[in-house]
């Protein structure tokens, strides 16, 4: 499903779309967007006008008051059409989601180590649960013991089943998966009603969606906007009865309405809404519009190198002995540092080991130490007192040297080569004693460099994480592109560079899978979590990948600077409007008692009424044409910002002035021969 393409028009969304600009005509929900709670309320006047002619003392006539009532009203229903479409296909993805929430059957597992069988429903967190071949995981959790096949078609869409085992960053599972293979042992991480469906489902309803930062302040100026024009109308009156001139109270609400921000007035909210639904078409989930807005604004990208830029599958390709070291030797101590290690590197290590004729057997008794990121190595002791250790360059010619041991002469020539490949060597040592270097490979992904031109086009900086030496660092870093990496790299380097990079106003993403990704994925203004990764790490984001492809956050960029174009493109060409519709109105209006007003005439439009009503049918159908291109957003091709504005402002700023003109001529031509018959 990545990727996948949505109608931005069903028949049923359609539907509820008509019901919803209806029910959304109350008063109260209007007020959310004063723009259109003011033509609602023009709409109010002209339908009172309709009834009662001269309650205002003008001369108008029930026909030319109920028309422009009556275009007043499909107007705020299109507004209304727009959000309610919007809202539509994220309330459609919800009810699919909705339907692989199942109050499903548990094994739970007792302290004294029997199965107890419950309703999903009863679990709480900390629960431990044993869930086999065949049946769907009861709710959110992470593998606590097992490996097994995983369906999770019903969150994500792809059909091909994806591993979950104990360890690593493939541990997190989620409710109303199913296990196709094997069993797990799961402990639940969240109590009933706030599992990571039951956010998703709460935030594609869009019901309590928020207003972004941006479309606060937008709002703000169209507001500003309003209340500029409503003056001006407000004096237009005197000024019409000095110049002789008695103007309609339906004709001054009519140029009330055409001249205030009424186009993106009605599409602000459904191109916020349709801005996080094309997120989701990607298979990720914002938790706010924020997030997605926030998008579009990121001048800095941190990524990891492992799974971002390379496949991350770094695999053991060959052993390299020291001088005066046998390769048979050099297996044997791999191999011992590997059996209890469960990464791919350990695991490859092992595989290498015995595909080149090792048989060392899994030591009993003995003690294994884990990689972390502090001490950069992992290793066993075994029962006799002897430690083996492998890990970075560094690392372990520190561990050797504080145990009295020598660097051999050609240890470094062994690590430069394998970095200058752009691979990774994990040096071992037994005791104080180093045996040589286990090269592992591993592959920057196709595309990379181009995807990083494309991102330094639009001003987007890229920095590179990991935790490799210097040197193999530096030569993934030119492979890929990137424009700054750092080595080495600890989970508080991450949130160093971040806080840096804000320090300077500058708007930081990044993404993570692993506990210790959390504090920077929090930190970060912009934190992309994978959905394989662990509960710590997609509570502290606030986006998720149901896919978990690190390089999603590419795309998501893009889509939060499409977001903000369309806006401001769609702003653009509201405001360039009122032109035409100036030159429209104005002189329809006071023509009679200025002839020379005639010259501004330049539409040459049939008479004062169908200047007005031509004017007014533009601004309303404006606004569903313009539907299709909110929901999908304005073309984006990555470019420098002042190029990008050169054209939005040629294609969007003339646009909206040429446009109006063609429009409202043709609507006159239409209705003109219709109201001389009236």
């Amino acid at each position: 499903m990545k990727n996948q393409k949505k109608k931005t028009l069903t028949p049923e969304i359609l539907r509820q779309a008509v019901l919803g600009s209806f029910q959304k005509l109350r008063p109260r929900y209007m007020m959310k967007n004063p723009v259109m709670f003011v033509v609602e309320i023009g709409f109010a006047i002209t339908l009172l006008l309709t009834a009662f002619p001269g309650l205002f003392g003008g001369t108008g006539t029930r026909a030319y008051n109920g028309l422009v009532a009556a275009i007043l009203f499909v107007t705020v229903l299109f507004a209304n059409f727009a959000e309610s479409v919007a809202e539509g296909r994220g309330k459609a993805q919800a009810a699919s989601l909705k339907k692989t929430q199942k109050d499903t059957q548990a094994h739970l597992i007792l302290e004294n180590g029997e199965l107890k069988t419950c309703s999903s429903s009863e679990l709480r967190r900390g629960d431990v649960v044993l869930v086999q071949a065949g049946e769907l995981i009861p709710g959110d959790g992470e593998v606590i013991e097992g490996i097994a096949s995983v369906d999770e078609s019903a969150i994500t869409g792809e059909s091909a089943p994806v591993v979950r085992e104990n360890g690593g960053d493939f541990c997190s599972v989620t409710g109303g998966t199913t296990v196709v293979s094997d069993w797990l042992k799961i402990r639940i991480t969240c109590d009933p009603g706030q599992s990571f469906l039951d956010r998703m489902i709460a935030l594609v309803e869009g019901a309590s969606r928020k207003k972004t930062p941006n479309e606060i302040a937008l709002n703000t100026l169209l507001v500003s906007l309003t209340i500029i024009f409503l003056i001006v109308i407000v004096t237009l009156y005197p000024i019409g009865r000095y110049c002789g001139v008695e103007l309609e109270t339906s004709t001054l609400i009519a140029l009330m309405v055409c001249l205030i921000p009424t186009t993106i007035g009605g599409l602000l909210s459904a191109i916020g809404i349709a801005g996080m639904d094309r997120v989701t078409q990607f298979n990720v989930i914002a938790m706010s519009g924020k997030a997605v807005e926030a998008c579009g604004d990121v001048d800095t990208m941190i990524l990891d190198k492992t799974g971002t830029i390379t496949f991350g599958n770094r695999l053991a390709a060959e052993f390299l002995p020291v001088a005066g070291v046998r390769q048979e030797e050099l297996m044997r101590c791999a191999a011992l540092t590997s059996f209890a290690d469960a990464t791919p590197e350990g695991k490859s290590t092992l595989e290498l080991a015995k595909k080149l004729g090792d048989t060392t057997e899994n030591p009993e008794n003995s003690v294994f130490f884990e990689f972390t990121a502090q001490s950069r190595m992992s290793g066993v002791d075994l029962i006799d007192g002897t430690e083996i250790r492998k890990g970075a360059f560094d690392a372990i010619t520190s561990y050797v040297r504080e145990r009295g041991g020598a660097i051999p002469g050609d240890l470094h020539r062994i690590v430069e080569q394998v970095s200058g490949l752009g691979g990774t060597p994990l040096v071992v040592c037994e005791r104080n004693r180093i045996l040589g270097v286990i090269y592992l490979k591993d592959t920057v992904k196709p595309g990379m460099r181009e995807r990083f031109q494309r991102l330094r086009a639009i001003g987007i900086k890229t920095v590179m994480c990991t935790g490799d030496n210097p040197l193999t660092a530096a030569t993934i870093a030119e492979e890929a592109g990137v424009d700054e990496f750092i080595a080495e790299c600890k989970p508080e380097d991450k949130i160093r560079v971040i806080r840096q990079e804000q320090a300077q106003g500058k708007i930081v993403a990044m993404t993570g899978d692993g506990t210790n990704d959390a504090p920077a994925l929090a930190q970060a203004n912009v934190g992309l979590a994978m959905n394989s990764g662990t509960s710590a790490a997609k509570e502290a984001a606030n986006m998720v990948d149901l896919d978990s492809d690190p390089t999603k956050i590419l795309e998501v960029v893009e889509i939060g600077k499409q977001l903000l174009i369309t806006r401001g493109s769609l702003t653009t060409f509201s405001i360039a409007n009122d032109i035409a519709k100036y030159f429209a109105i104005i002189p329809a209006m006071f023509m009679l008692a200025i002839p020379q007003l005639e010259a501004l005439n330049i539409m040459g439009l049939a008479t004062a009424d169908s200047a007005i009503l031509s004017a007014l049918i533009f601004n309303a159908l404006i606004i569903p044409a313009l539907i299709p291109l909110a929901m999908r957003g304005v073309a984006y091709k990555p470019m420098s910002s002042g190029k990008m504005l050169a054209k939005n402002m040629m294609i969007y700023g003339l646009g909206g002035v040429i446009t109006p003109f063609v429009g409202i001529k043709l609507i006159d031509l239409l209705i003109s021969p219709l109201l001389m018959g009236l």
